[in-house]
């Protein structure tokens, strides 16, 4: 009887610890521009997109430049379609990584400006 509980005990554990990595490999952290730079694993870099982007058909290539807070600006590549609603977004949320100076773009998370942001009132 007390090996049953030893097992239970070991998988139990086991599934705590692949929960963990798991959840762990999943946190991707907002960085600036000049932190991306510097860093080769996955991060999330936010900014107010500078153009309208570009989008090569052959490559199946979305290019766009970003600027963050600090004003340093970044070239965004995005191995896909031109997001829907881009024109219209207000700042630009990317994940991926930084190679060879341009920022490879895994996702682009696109924040518009709020529908239910009050109207200025006209007097």
């Amino acid at each position: 009887m007390r090996t049953k509980y030893i097992i239970g005990g070991i998988i139990i554990i086991a599934f705590t610890v692949l929960a963990a990595v798991s959840f762990k490999s999943s946190l991707t952290p907002y960085v600036t521009i000049a932190e991306a730079k510097h860093t080769s694993s996955t991060v999330q870099v936010k900014g107010e997109r500078l153009d309208e982007g570009q989008f090569d058909i052959q490559k199946n290539l979305f290019i766009f430049h970003l600027k963050d807070d600090n004003g340093e600006t970044i070239e965004v590549e995005y191995k896909g379609a031109k997001p829907g609603n881009f024109d219209q977004a207000s700042h630009v949320v990317c994940v991926g990584r930084y190679e060879k100076g341009i920022f490879h773009a895994k996702s682009i998370l696109v924040k518009c400006p709020s529908k239910y942001q009050e109207e200025e009132s006209k007097v």
